[in-house]
């Protein structure tokens, strides 16, 4: 079982930054770890997804050209970095990391990510 721990969630004024760090246990069996985010009474939404073995990012049309998504670059830390820029009170939510052991992956379908994080909150004021 990969177990994962996101940190660096916290409060911050719209205009800023923040950057979420998801340590996995191990990637060996992973194709594709993923941003998620879930604010209150909505439903969980994509944000982003790196190919694990070769870096391609993908985004979600609310962050592209605000977050970035990036792995370790030692290559010896299973670590994916979110980096929030121009942050939004919309950006207000709880944030998941997930990985993925599946190739053939719609990215941004909740069930095709096995594993999941426990969540950093983010909250942009306005």
């Amino acid at each position: 079982q990969v177990q994962l721990v996101e940190s660096g969630g916290g409060s911050v004024q719209a205009g800023g930054s923040l950057r979420l760090s998801c340590a996995a246990s191990d990637t060996f069996s992973i194709y594709y770890m993923g941003w998620f985010r879930q604010a209150p009474g909505k439903e969980r939404e994509f944000v982003g997804a790196i190919r694990w073995s070769n870096r391609i990012t993908y985004y979600g049309d609310s962050v592209k050209g605000r977050f970035i998504i990036s792995k370790d670059t030692t290559e010896i830390l299973n670590t994916m970095y979110l980096q929030m820029n121009s942050l939004k009170p919309e950006d207000t939510a709880v944030y998941y990391c997930a990985a993925s052991p599946i190739w053939a992956i719609s990215l941004n379908s909740t069930t095709d990510y096995h594993h999941w994080g426990q969540g950093t909150q983010v909250t942009v004021s306005s």
